[in-house]
């Protein structure tokens, strides 16, 4: 993983995050942010992965339900947020939709990926702290206003 400052001002930095084959997306941005002590960002990606997890959150069972995709796959889209969690550590919360070979897609929460052969991604800080907190009776972590 390489990353680079594009810009810093009043309104936060802007990185850009080059990830490797073979890194694995979802820790490799997580290590980032707590590098640069992010504790409120928006992120954008593009790239692809040799094989992902992504999940569907099953309000239910208040856990995800894994989707595997063991085969090479685009990221046409990564959107995501970054906040405090609740530890104080930075706190991922990444939606993709992967493009796969016969042109069908498979999205959802980015639990686990690994890259080949490039992950962009632009993070852009925000100028105020975002706290992320568990909501009892929900099963998950959410920014709390």
């Amino acid at each position: 993983m390489k990353s680079k400052l594009l810009a810093e001002g009043d309104h936060g930095r802007t990185y850009v995050v080059v990830l490797e084959p073979g890194d694995e997306a979802f820790g490799c941005i997580r290590a980032f942010a707590t590098k640069e002590g992010l504790d409120g960002a928006q992120l954008t990606a593009i790239g692809a992965f040799s094989s992902a997890v992504v999940g569907f959150f099953d309000f239910e069972r208040k856990d995800y339900a894994r989707i595997p995709v063991d085969e090479q796959c685009e990221v046409l889209s990564a959107l995501g947020d970054i906040a405090a969690g609740d530890d104080g550590m930075p706190s991922l919360h990444l939606h993709v939709v992967l493009g796969l070979s016969d042109g069908s897609c498979k999205g959802g929460h980015l639990l686990e990926a690994h890259v080949n052969p490039t992950l962009e991604v632009i993070v852009t800080e925000t100028p105020k702290v975002l706290r992320r907190r568990k909501r009892q009776g929900m099963g998950v972590a959410m920014i709390d206003l």
